[in-house]
């Protein structure tokens, strides 16, 4: 497979990175590697006896990162999902030792320019999205079997898209005439059926991002990778969230607030400190959005939000 070069812009680099590389001889894993911009500044802050652990299910990205960074002893490249996080880090020993874990959710530069991977609306290539090409069930395959009503419901919840019942119907007919193998064949349908609107967003991306989130268990992966971060950090080991749109931020949100506030039962209660349940996570600061300066030269951080948690026990 070829390996596409870096051209991707890594977001709110410097926050990340001040933030999270706290100890230099600490260990971290950047769970989303895409193409090692992260990686590459967190890096520079450690010393020799740091180490990082990159994880990607690209393989591209892991290819990559095999290439550009063969010469740094300190960083290990594992090719799979974020979800597996734990057992990654017991592979490689870290298990309980960990200074930070860094998620850096969605899509990458080269993913998204790559006409053959299938997830811009803007370019024609085959209808794929998967983030792992040669795993599980690509876009178009799962369009021509799946029933109206579970398309519906896919574009409902993970696109919140408001015609969703509307373009299901029309995705199921037109897979009656021919199938849906392409990006602009889909594009071109959701042009023809729903209702057109000067938005800034295209017509077209709440149906793909749907369809993506999916394709490749998005959100059930990001739950599991959060919920094994407890075990996988040390004590004050920092939890780095880059989100981009309002499913993923919801979920990583509520994880945080669960794990750092009492609940609201036990809270009315009367009860010594002692008394109290352990909480694991305190937030660090407030969210942190990217500047005007960083939105303008590079337009695609502009929905990035980072939330940070630090672990108590």
């Amino acid at each position: 497979m070829p390996i596409t070069q870096s051209t991707h812009q890594p977001v709110l680099l410097n926050e990340v990175t001040e933030c999270l590389a706290r100890v230099a001889d600490g260990i971290y894993i950047d769970a989303t590697f895409g193409r090692g911009g992260h990686t590459r500044a967190l890096l520079q802050r450690l010393s020799e006896k740091g180490r990082v652990i990159a994880i990607d299910r690209d393989p591209q990205a892991y290819a990559y990162a095999q290439q550009a960074f063969q010469d740094d002893m300190r960083l290990s490249v594992y090719l799979g999902s974020f979800a597996q996080i734990a057992k990654i880090a017991k592979m490689y020993e870290v298990f309980g030792h960990v200074n930070g874990i860094l998620l850096d959710l969605g899509m990458s530069s080269p993913q998204l320019d790559d006409p053959k991977r299938g997830f811009s609306f803007l370019q024609s290539g085959p209808l794929d999205m998967r983030m792992n090409p040669t795993e599980g069930m690509s876009a178009a395959e799962w369009l021509a079997i799946a029933s109206r009503d579970e398309i519906e419901q896919i574009l409902r919840i993970y696109g919140q898209e408001p015609y969703a019942k509307r373009l299901a119907k029309a995705i199921v007919n037109e897979r009656l005439v021919r199938p849906i193998c392409t990006t602009d064949h889909l594009t071109q349908l959701i042009h023809a059926v729903r209702p057109y609107r000067k938005q800034r967003k295209h017509p077209a991306t709440l149906v793909f991002q749907a369809i993506r989130i999916w394709i490749n268990h998005e959100l059930d992966d990001l739950k599991i990778c959060l919920r094994d971060s407890l075990d996988i950090l040390a004590c004050a080991g920092r939890l780095l969230i880059i989100s981009f749109h309002s499913l993923e931020d919801r979920i990583v949100k509520q994880f945080i607030r669960t794990h750092s506030r009492l609940p609201a039962e036990l809270a009315r209660l009367p009860m010594t400190v002692s008394q109290q349940p352990k909480l694991r996570l305190k937030p660090i600061g407030s969210p942190i959005k990217p500047s005007l300066c960083e939105v303008q030269a590079n337009p695609r951080a502009r929905s990035a939000i980072l939330r940070i948690a630090e672990k108590l026990i």
